[in-house]
Formats: C-alpha cells, sequence, structure tokens
C-alpha cells in the first residue's frame, strides 16, 4: 500500500517540526520570525555571531623615568584615562561588519598598577543591534623609554652653536634665542627624540647638544626667520653600524650684530632695519619712503647709531603741519621734532629715536620675520 504524507491546514510535518510551504524559515530552528541576510532568525543569529572579543588582561608599559607610556609602537605622554581608552582600542576584536561602533569604558583602580576596566561594546550587523560587555584587566608594567636610554648614556645628534657676528651675545640676546627654543618645540608635533642632552655657555656664546638633527635643522630655520643671520653645518664621522657610517652633525648659527628696528648710517643716510631676507637685510630709509637691500657681508660694515630697544614712544603734546612738541624723558622739557614722511595727522605719540645727540621722529616701519 502506498504511504501518504498528512498536511494539515497548509503545513508539511516533517519529524516533528511544522514548516509552513512556502514561507521563509531560519535554516537552524525553523522559526518564521524575521530573517537576516543569512536566513538565521535573529536569536541564531546572535548566538552564532559575536560583535567583539577582549582578553581578561591587557599589557601596557610606562617608563619609570619620564613617565611616557607605550602606546601604538610609540612613547608619549598620557593621561591614565586617555592611554586606557588606548590599551581597549588596540587590543579589542570588533567583527568586520559592524556598524556604528559604540565603545564606552569604566575604570576601577586595583592599585598603581592594575585598573579593573569594564567595556561596553554597542553595533550594528547586518542592521540586528548587538551588546558585549568585558571586564579587563589593564597592568602597567616598568620600561624605559628609547629617551631615557639614550640620555643616560649620553648620546647626542647634533648641536647647535649660537653666535654673534662681530661680537659677543648679551644676555638678553643669548635669553630671546634659547626662549625660541621652548616656542618652538611646542609648535611642532611632539617626538621622543626630541630633548636636549646638555646646554650651557661657552666662549663666546650659547651651545645646545640636541638628540635630534631634524630637531636642530627645524630649529635652526626657525632662528634664521625671527632674527636673520646665517648658518653653517658640518658633519663629522663618528662611528659605524649596520655598515653605515654614523654622524653626527653641528650647526653654527650667527645672528647679525643688529636688531630689527635699529638705525644704521649708510652713504650719509639713516636707515632702518625692517626685515629679514635670506641673503642679508631690507632696510627703509627714515626721511622718505624707499627700501633697499643689503648683504649680510654689507651690513657687518655698517654701523648703529641707534639701537631700537633704546627708541622711545612719546606723547604728542602740541603739531602743525610740519612738526610735532613732546616732552624729553631725560630732563621733562619740552622738544621739538619734524613729522615722520608717514604721518597722517591722525596718531597722538611719536616714535622717536636720538641720533647723534638729536632728537628724530621714526616712520612706523613694521618690521617682521624673513622677507622671501
Amino acid at each position: 500500500m502506498q504511504a501518504f504524507k498528512r498536511v494539515v491546514g497548509g503545513a508539511k510535518h516533517t519529524g516533528g517540526v511544522i514548516v509552513s510551504l512556502g514561507k521563509a524559515f531560519c535554516v537552524v530552528c525553523g522559526a518564521e520570525d524575521e530573517l537576516t541576510k543569512e536566513r538565521l532568525c535573529v536569536p541564531c543569529f546572535k548566538e552564532r555571531t559575536k560583535l567583539s572579543i577582549l582578553s581578561e588582561t591587557i599589557q601596557g608599559f610606562r617608563c619609570p623615568k619620564c613617565m611616557m607610556y607605550l602606546h601604538s609602537g610609540r612613547w608619549g605622554h598620557h593621561e591614565s584615562e586617555e592611554y586606557h581608552e588606548g590599551l581597549v582600542q588596540e587590543a579589542l576584536e570588533v567583527e568586520g561588519r559592524t556598524e556604528a561602533l559604540g565603545i564606552g569604558i569604566m575604570s576601577e583602580e586595583i592599585d598603581e598598577r592594575n585598573t579593573r576596566l569594564s567595556v561596553q561594546v554597542t553595533g550594528y550587523i547586518d542592521d540586528i543591534e548587538f551588546e558585549d560587555i568585558h571586564t579587563s584587566i589593564a597592568r602597567i608594567s616598568n620600561s624605559v623609554c628609547p629617551t631615557c636610554t639614550r640620555k643616560a648614556g649620553n648620546y647626542f645628534e647634533a648641536t647647535v652653536q649660537l653666535r654673534s657676528s662681530g661680537r659677543k651675545l648679551t644676555e638678553d640676546e643669548l635669553t630671546s634665542l634659547r626662549t625660541t627654543f621652548d616656542t618652538y618645540i611646542e609648535s611642532i608635533d611632539p617626538d621622543p627624540m626630541f630633548f636636549i642632552n646638555n646646554e650651557g655657555n661657552v666662549t663666546g656664546g650659547y651651545d645646545m647638544v640636541l638628540g635630534s638633527k631634524a630637531l636642530a635643522r627645524g630649529w635652526t630655520k626657525h632662528l634664521l626667520r625671527r632674527f636673520g643671520g646665517t648658518s653653517k653645518e658640518t658633519n663629522s664621522v663618528v662611528g659605524r653600524k649596520d655598515g653605515e657610517d654614523v654622524t653626527r652633525l653641528t650647526i653654527s648659527y650667527r645672528k647679525p650684530a643688529f636688531n630689527l628696528g635699529d638705525v644704521i648710517r649708510k652713504q650719509g643716510r639713516y636707515w632702518q632695519i625692517h626685515a629679514w631676507q635670506k641673503d642679508g637685510a631690507l632696510i627703509s630709509s627714515i626721511d622718505r619712503q624707499e627700501r633697499t637691500g643689503l648683504t649680510w657681508r654689507d651690513l657687518e660694515k655698517t654701523i648703529v647709531v641707534s639701537q631700537a630697544s633704546e627708541h622711545l614712544e612719546v606723547e604728542i603734546l602740541k603739531r602743525d603741519s610740519s612738526a610735532v612738541d613732546f616732552m624729553d624723558p631725560n630732563d621733562w622739557k619740552v622738544r621739538t621734532v619734524s613729522l615722520p614722511y608717514d604721518d597722517d595727522g591722525s596718531q597722538g605719540s611719536l616714535h622717536i629715536a636720538l641720533i647723534a645727540d638729536e632728537w628724530v621722529a621714526l616712520p612706523r616701519t613694521a618690521g617682521g620675520d624673513v622677507s622671501e
């Protein structure tokens, strides 16, 4: 006798599982709920899919000398919470199809070296929302960074020699030059090799022994833009490593014996140093609107008749079309001086310089960095 399969209400009965004919179903459990792209119901899809994996312990490293942390192969200064976040992001494995990933971290310090991290991970895989909760211990071990290792071994790559052309640098000039190093370091991306090995006064100037050739060259360019002058590089071979010469760089930077705003005498006329150029200085006349250039060699042959640091800003007491009265700060007597060529009658004060025992009004020249 031929066997018949019993069909009730449009459904097929097979082995105790009732499956509707013509409807999509989960290939694992046969449920007819909402299915994913892989033809799995949401519970089965979540059971077979892992959003994230995080180990129970995460290893971190901190230098006991400078307190820098190692993260992504680089040493740097980080706050504890910031570093823990970096460790989690580095160690966390996330399913490649995840979208709208969210990570929340709550830390609880156990002791100086161990911190318990509670990590919440959320995201969507094939439009299905997932959430994982992980608990991990961040362990911080000591490891001396390359910078401190090299400092301890008196390592350096370059020396910058600060000098002046034709005279000794003053204390104010040395302070000004040294201050630019700190400002330059703050303006560039940090690097563990950007450190000072040694520094101090030497005969004729000041030496800075640095851990990086790039830092030495970058700062020298900054000095040239800010103060003008010249620089000269020399390299010396100190050994060999991996078949290549190991060299050390020495940069001699010479600051001009002048400053922006100084008044010099050239061919019987007075000029003011307006800006630095790569090959010298741009000077402007103080008696009429005229500018010209001087090479470093020509500049060294001139004489400063009034330094910018000695110039004064005085209040105008009375003015006419060609001159103004002001009070001499040296003896508090009223003096008269001719107006500068760029006066438009609106200024309430005057920039003056004592030249050849006479007060001279200076034009409002805007000195600056290196002129390209």
